[in-house]
C-alpha cells in the first residue's frame, strides 16, 4: 500500500483505464442504438452485442469493486468516505437490472419497430444513472488520493 499522503500510480492508472473502458463502452451502444436507418435485425443484433460487452464488463467492473479495490483504499486513507462507498457499491444492483431491462427488452425476437425508441430512451436513462454513479465514484477516489484526476466537474 501506497503512503497515505502519496498516490499510487497502479491504482490511479487502473482507475483511469477502467473509466475510459467504460465510456467506450457506452458510447458503442449509443453509436449503435444512433445509427442512421429502420431498427433491421441486423442493427438490433449489433445492439445488443454492444448492450452485452457493457454488461459484462460492468459485472466484472462492479465485482471487483466490492472485492475491495481503489474504493476500499480511498475509505482506508478517508474513513469518512466510508458511507459513500457504501452507498455506491449499494447502487450496483439496481445499475445492472435497470441495464438487463434494456437487453430483456431489444432482445424479444417479435418486439416491432416500437421497441427500439422505448430501448434507446431506457439506454439513455440508464446512462444518465451511470455517469452520476461514475461521477460519485470518482470524487470518492479523487477525495481518498487527494489527487486530482480530472473526473469531476
Amino acid at each position: 500500500m501506497a503512503s497515505i499522503d502519496r498516490s499510487d500510480p497502479v491504482i490511479l492508472g487502473h482507475v483511469l483505464a477502467e473509466h475510459r473502458d467504460l465510456f467506450n463502452l457506452m458510447h458503442s451502444v449509443q453509436t449503435a442504438f444512433a445509427a442512421a436507418g429502420p431498427p433491421t435485425p441486423e442493427r438490433r443484433a449489433l445492439v445488443l452485442e454492444s448492450l452485452h460487452m457493457l454488461r459484462d464488463h460492468l459485472g466484472d467492473h462492479f465485482s471487483q469493486e466490492e472485492q475491495g479495490g481503489f474504493l476500499e483504499e480511498a475509505m482506508t486513507r478517508v474513513p469518512r468516505l466510508s458511507s459513500a462507498v457504501r452507498s455506491i457499491v449499494a447502487q450496483h444492483p439496481a445499475l445492472l437490472a435497470e441495464l438487463d431491462r434494456v437487453i430483456e427488452a431489444l432482445g424479444i425476437v417479435t418486439a416491432g419497430a416500437e421497441s427500439w425508441p422505448r430501448a434507446a430512451h431506457a439506454f439513455e436513462g440508464f446512462a444518465a444513472h451511470m455517469a452520476a454513479h461514475e461521477r460519485c465514484e470518482n470524487a470518492v477516489v479523487q477525495e481518498g488520493y487527494n489527487e486530482d484526476l480530472g473526473l469531476v466537474e
